[in-house]
């Protein structure tokens, strides 16, 4: 009678079917990337957008502004020239003096200063307060430079009733009939002017706008990411440096005052040497971008989910076999009450490495190790007290074996061994006096006044030695007696019997 052969389940349809989806999710996943990307780019675009209309509606605010300013200088240095002023009287020749400043908005002083830097014309009052500001930049710009033009300072402290208010100053240079320095006009102006501008702005919560000479030097910042930041030297940072390198644009970056991921797009106001710098937290350019991510990351990866399900339905079954045979593998191998190899492990490795050893000549050791008095130690605390003794032990004995190649075990009741490939005597030696000790050191039973301890016997078997396995064992055990009948907590090696 013939015999039907057998057949092997095919696994082309399988192979085509785990193919099939796999490619499906891959599609799935890239167009998604792409859209999710192609959106990225358009929240960027629209982020810079945003941004460089406010640099420019702060752009041209700022220039209308510094330009009031610059018409009260130009209209102080033009009245100045006038000889027939010192004819009138000092109301009209004050009124003369300043008729431009008075539409410029937060200004402050504006003042005229003689040769040597002291105030000759203060618009706050006719007859000014003695004062000189010879050692200020926007004086010794203009006494050491004839073309310096509309100068502005860097911001200073003014006292203005019970706190210090920031101002910048813009000057001009004055000069007499023959070119020659004849002193300088300076105005000044609050800072709150900035905060005021920035403040009308919308902006996110984590942006700032800011506005910088270009020297680095921090005019103004909303809100103020410190305390100290107005008049902060910026101009060291490498974002800084590649604004004044490029004049206008946009770059994303990472802030080095928070080290917060920024967009930064910055103009300069005009012809004037200032940079206005939006700077949006990239969480406030990309929060509704990251929602819509999350969303539709989420019913991607639920579609992607059912399909991968679906197709490895048939091989789950197979899989959790193969995990429930490899935690039987396990637990066949780990004795249950101190987590160690069984006994079973022991004779499977230790034959593993005996022929290892036979065939490489490297040394073998063994460790039998026996709990000292441990009957009576039963007798006196029960089985529970026992069995915590043990898993102790245990504990100690794997802590002091730390080489990967090393094997701690339960041999059987309270004895334990330890294999150690390529180990001599002396180095079984370290580590059996390492457990002893460790043992030793447990924490003593409540009630027992002396400590638990072990004896430790070893057997080395290396290129020397002739015996079998059988041998290795039998000499580790006759060590373990002799360590026991001499006094216990001791090592005893078998060579030295």
């Amino acid at each position: 009678m013939n015999q039907r052969p057998t057949y092997s389940r095919p696994a082309r349809p399988e192979l085509f079917l785990i193919l099939g989806s796999g490619l499906t999710v891959t599609l799935i996943i890239v167009i998604i990337a792409v859209l999710l990307i192609r959106e990225h780019a358009s929240a960027l675009q629209a982020a810079k957008r945003s941004a460089s209309n406010i640099t420019q509606l702060i752009n041209a605010d700022v220039l209308r502004n510094v330009e009031l300013y610059d018409l009260a200088l130009q209209g102080l240095i033009a009245a100045t020239s006038r000889k027939d002023l010192a004819q009138v009287s000092a109301d009209i020749r004050h009124l003369v003096l300043f008729d431009q400043s008075t539409a410029a908005p937060f200004k402050g002083e504006i003042l005229l200063l003689d040769k040597s830097g002291a105030v000759t014309a203060d618009s706050s009052m006719l007859t000014p307060t003695p004062r000189n500001f010879a050692n200020h930049d926007y004086f010794q710009i203009h006494q050491q430079s004839t073309d310096a033009g509309l100068f502005i300072s860097r911001p200073f402290k003014v006292p203005c009733d019970c706190e210090q208010v920031w101002r910048i100053a813009f000057s001009r240079r004055v000069q007499g009939v023959n070119g020659e320095f004849s002193g300088v006009a300076v105005a000044t102006m609050r800072l709150a002017y900035f905060d005021q501008l920035f403040s009308s702005l919308t902006i996110g919560s984590g942006s700032t706008i800011n506005l910088l000479n270009s020297n680095g030097i921090l005019l103004a910042q909303q809100p103020l990411m410190e305390r100290d930041m107005i008049d902060k030297d910026l101009s060291s940072r490498s974002n800084f440096k590649r604004m004044l390198r490029e004049g206008s644009g946009s770059f994303s970056g990472v802030s080095s005052l928070d080290g917060t991921p920024r967009l930064y797009t910055f103009t300069n106001v005009g012809r004037l040497p200032l940079i206005v710098v939006v700077a949006l937290s990239s969480e406030d350019v990309f929060a509704a971008w990251k929602r819509a991510a999350l969303l539709v990351s989420g019913a991607t990866g639920v579609l992607c989910v059912g399909l991968l399900w679906l197709t490895w339905m048939l091989r789950l079954e197979l899989r959790r076999r193969y995990r429930a045979e490899k935690v039987l593998s396990e637990l066949a191998a780990t004795d249950a009450l101190t987590s160690l190899a069984n006994r079973r492990t022991l004779d499977q490795r230790l034959r593993m490495e005996w022929d290892r050893t036979q065939r490489s000549g490297e040394p073998l050791a063994l460790l039998m190790i026996d709990i000292d008095h441990f009957k009576s130690f039963n007798d006196r605390h029960g089985h529970q007290g026992g069995d915590e003794a043990l898993r102790n032990v245990a504990q100690a004995i794997a802590s002091s074996v730390r080489r990967p190649a090393d094997l701690a075990t339960r041999y059987g009741g309270e004895e334990f061994a330890v294999i150690l490939p390529h180990t001599d005597s002396n180095g079984a030696g370290v580590i059996a006096e390492y457990i002893r000790s460790a043992v030793e050191h447990l924490p003593r039973v409540a009630g027992d006044t002396l400590p638990i301890t072990v004896s430790i016997g070893i057997s080395v078997a290396d290129k020397n030695s002739h015996g079998s396995l059988e041998e290795l064992l039998l000499c580790a055990d006759r060590a373990l007696y002799e360590a026991k009948h001499t006094g216990r907590n001791r090592i005893v090696d078998a060579q030295g019997l």
